[in-house]
């Protein structure tokens, strides 16, 4: 093999090396912008936990195939009504009972969750099932877990119950597939408090009252 002939093979190889290498870039590239749109904020959570944006990404795709494999089903009519009858229940405890209707309140999300499907085995990995769908909402979930865990010990006060209440609920409409009643943005008071204002993460990543 003479040097011309050589020359002209490693120019090949380095051609088709970077060729490979702008597709490798170019696939990533789309895999993280097709990741950050789906998940967006749960996306720059991730990575900000992590701190190494492949590993995020790489837990994210892995969330995404996992819950490919559960057998999510809508809710029939019968257990819409079932458990928004249930949901009322624990709302209206909230009067005289918050603790109380906080504690039912995470464990209805539980039997919603397992309704539909989700093999919700712990909080972290009902989470992180419930971001692939619901990857706004899921935030206000988290939240109001934080304040239930509180509440068990204790440290909670009745606006912080009132504010789980309300996070809990914006994600068992979401469950249950109905739309917030317009008129019921707001927590009934407990006995001898003043109902507050709050806002919430809504479906599309805004606020609401």
């Amino acid at each position: 093999m003479d040097s011309h002939t050589l020359i002209i093979i490693l120019i090949t190889i380095a051609v088709c090396a970077l060729i490979g290498v702008g597709i490798w870039i170019g696939f990533n590239q789309m895999r993280s912008r097709r990741l950050k749109d789906h998940f967006g904020p749960e996306y720059d959570r991730t990575v900000r936990n992590t701190q190494n944006r492949s590993i995020a990404e790489a837990e994210l795709e892995s969330r995404e195939q996992r819950v490919k494999k559960y057998r999510i089903v809508a809710l029939s009519e019968h257990d819409r009504t079932h458990y928004q009858q249930a949901w009322d229940r624990v709302q209206n405890r909230f009067v005289d009972d918050p603790r109380g209707a906080t504690k039912d309140a995470d464990e209805l999300i539980f039997q919603v969750m397992q309704r539909r499907g989700y093999p919700v085995s712990g909080f972290d990995q009902a989470a992180a099932d419930l971001s692939v769908e619901y990857p706004v909402v899921v935030e206000n979930y988290r939240a109001a877990s934080a304040i239930a865990r509180r509440n068990r010990d204790g440290a909670a006060g009745t606006e912080d119950l009132r504010q789980a209440l309300i996070y809990y609920r914006t994600l068992f409409h979401e469950l249950l597939k109905i739309p917030m009643p317009t008129d019921a943005r707001t927590i009934a008071p407990a006995s001898g408090e003043r109902s507050q204002p709050h806002r919430v993460v809504n479906k599309r990543g805004g606020l609401r009252a």
